[in-house]
């Protein structure tokens, strides 16, 4: 039984989350003695590097009409080469637009923000989080075909280097559908729904001129920035670092917040996180009931003591 999976670049470069996809796929193939195939549509990386992750054979697609994504033209694309009962997405914004189309395509169960390798293959039974990252629940596919994705910082990558071949297929897509001209970065420079640890602040910072500290404990942590919805509509940093329900869902390893109240919506998009912080000098703010560690304090005193002492322990 071939496994595929879908890794994803950007502007040609295999993102984070496409490693993680691979090493689900490996881990899906060692249970029964298969081969991971993945698919990647006009990358300038290395096929190579798909090999440090468990890629036995790694399926190039050129095409002129695929330079701009589009969800439906991606899907077609994939569409004509994958030939097995599985397929690993990661779920990324572009990734969990494509897959939903290739599962009624080839008539597929479809399973989305997998978390844990499959308890069993036939029936593929396995847990996903439910209820925006409240809660998790056991899925299972009546389908002998499953579609998935696998939720970024879930479930790891693990390095597995096989000897793999590449194939280069040259299609002709038809591409008239909507389709992503560019692609918006953060500022900073690790991708916010890929980073394994996050600083965010909110209007507690009480204005853009203050940022400077939270981009230094960023900094000394190896951590991307985010903010809150009223910071980003204000104007105070970029709406590319946005999280909550009407911004970017993240996962990360830890999430450190300051400044923020913590509503219901920016929850929602991060409590998913692995371990969440909390800094706020306000005792009564509702981010303290969601947080693994709390701070009650100024976070202009706080956070550069903080940095301080990462620095010193680094040192």
């Amino acid at each position: 039984m071939a496994i595929f999976v879908y890794a994803e670049n950007i502007n040609g470069v295999y993102k984070k989350a496409a490693f993680e996809a691979v090493s689900y796929a490996k881990a899906i193939a060692e249970k029964n003695g298969d081969e991971v195939t993945a698919i990647s549509i006009n990358p300038t990386d290395d096929s190579a590097i798909l090999y440090q992750y468990g890629a036995n054979k790694v399926i190039h697609i050129k095409g002129e009409s695929l330079k701009n994504f589009s969800a439906k033209s991606y899907m077609q694309a994939l569409s004509e080469v994958f030939d097995g009962n599985i397929i690993v997405f990661p779920h990324t914004t572009d990734a969990s637009s494509i897959a939903p189309m290739l599962a009624i395509s080839k008539e597929a169960s479809l399973i989305t923000n997998v978390i844990a390798a499959p308890e069993s293959i036939q029936p593929f039974q396995v847990k996903r989080k439910a209820f925006s990252g409240k809660a998790y629940m056991e899925a299972k596919a009546e389908d002998t075909k499953v579609v998935l994705s696998v939720s970024q910082n879930a479930f790891g990558i693990k390095q597995v280097p096989v000897e793999g071949v590449e194939e280069v297929k040259n299609l002709s897509i038809s591409n008239d559908d909507i389709q992503v001209l560019n692609h918006e970065q953060s500022s900073g420079k690790l991708d916010l729904k890929e980073a394994e640890i996050v600083v965010s602040a909110g209007r507690g910072l009480k204005g853009p001129e203050n940022w400077g500290m939270i981009e230094e404990l960023a900094q000394v942590l190896g951590a991307a920035i985010a903010s809150s919805k009223p910071v980003a509509d204000i104007g105070w940093r970029p709406h590319s670092e946005h999280v909550g329900q009407t911004g970017k869902a993240i996962s990360p390893n830890l999430y450190i917040a300051v400044g923020i109240s913590g509503a219901i919506q920016h929850l929602a998009g991060v409590n998913a996180s692995k371990t969440i912080v909390v800094i706020n000098n306000d005792p009564e703010a509702p981010f303290f009931k969601a947080a693994d560690y709390g701070v009650v304090g100024d976070a202009f005193q706080v956070v550069p003591a903080l940095t301080e002492k990462i620095k010193a322990f680094k040192g």
